[in-house]
């Protein structure tokens, strides 16, 4: 992939979809976290369904870190697989207060010592919550830099090196952004709608 390449790619795709949002509905560090935490193997749309009671039970990490187990599991059950994710955001809380002084780290290595954050996880955190360079890649845009011609990787951790060695760090949240958009509405992994797509010259298919 050239760096040429890899700009018109990006520009092609931002004239088509335009500014783009993250799915989750979030105010602030707290509930950026929590809401990624819940969002592993689900929709944006389901974790939004249960965030607003959740958060208005429990509006800081402080307050979570003093959750009952079993009523954080009942909010969250429509997430799946709740039980592991009631208890690692009540974990995750009480180390933000204990370890951080109830303070979010702003940096990578730090985050993914929080429980239920990894690598991609930290990154939708750093590049979402702090503005800082972060890449997160997802099913989505791990499909979507192979089928493109960044990547020729399974391997997330390598998807993101390819994706960061091309695009500048300044680009690195939006092309997160609309790699996700793209991948819901049109470079379906089952499915695609090749007939509509504003880059499907450049596609090698899969």
């Amino acid at each position: 992939m050239t760096d040429k390449r890899s700009s018109k790619i990006l520009s092609l795709l931002y004239s088509y979809y335009g500014e783009t949002e993250p799915g989750l509905e979030f105010t602030g560090l707290y509930e950026l976290t929590i809401a990624v935490v819940l969002s592993a193997q689900t929709t944006d749309r389901q974790v939004n369904s249960v965030t607003g009671e959740l958060f208005r039970m429990y509006s800081d990490f402080e307050s979570l870190s003093k959750a009952g187990i079993s009523d954080v599991e009942r909010i969250v059950k429509s997430t799946g697989f709740y039980k592991n994710k009631a208890k690692n955001i009540i974990l995750l809380s009480r180390m933000v207060c204990s370890r951080f002084n109830g303070k979010l780290p702003d940096n990578i290595e730090s985050l993914m010592e929080l429980p239920g954050v990894g690598r991609k996880s930290a990154n939708v955190i750093l590049s979402i919550g702090f503005n800082k360079p972060g890449l997160a890649v997802d099913t989505h845009v791990l499909r979507i830099a192979n089928r493109l011609g960044f990547s020729s990787s399974e391997s997330p951790l390598e998807v993101e090196k390819d994706l960061c060695r091309v695009i500048d760090s300044s680009e690195w949240k939006k092309t997160h952004l609309l790699f996700i958009k793209h991948g819901r509405e049109l470079c379906r992994a089952r499915n695609p709608k090749c007939s509509s797509c504003p880059v499907k010259k450049f596609c090698n298919g899969g």
